[in-house]
Parts: C-alpha cells; structure tokens; sequence
C-alpha cells in the first residue's frame, strides 16, 4: 500500500498503513510521538515539538516523514 506524507509530500510504501499509538514515545523526551522519521538506520519518533525542531536537518536524509501532528489539533471530547 502507498502512504502519502503530509510534511514532505515524500511516498512511503508500506504494506499497511503505519499509525503512532500512545505507546510510542519521542526518542528526544519521551513524550507521546506524533512524527515518525525513517533513515537509513532505522526509525526515530518524536513528539511534535521535536519533530519541528529536527525537521531541516533530518528531512536531508530522511527517506520518509510521517506526520500525525494533526491529531492534537482535534476535539474528541463529545
């Protein structure tokens, strides 16, 4: 399956879309990731607040940037 990425517009081929749970924590601080960046060496998540702090420098060598910031913007409480 093909993911698109918001942040970058870059593709991820992935065999089924990839979704951040709140198990996953930022590797800078250990918050709730909400960015997951894939590298040559693997993956690092961080929290929004680092994922836009790193952004320039990783999306260099990033070979995608999958964004689920979006999520804090919204209101589930009914």
């Amino acid at each position: 399956m093909t993911q698109y990425t918001e942040t970058t517009g870059a593709v991820d081929e992935l065999e089924t879309p990839y979704e951040l749970t709140a198990l996953d924590r930022c590797d800078a601080c250990g918050a709730q990731a909400y960015i997951r960046v894939v590298v040559a060496s693997g993956e690092l998540l961080f929290c929004a607040h680092h994922g836009r702090k790193h952004q320039e420098k990783l999306s260099q060598i990033a070979h995608s940037w999958h964004d689920e910031s979006s999520k804090l913007l919204t209101d589930d409480r009914h």
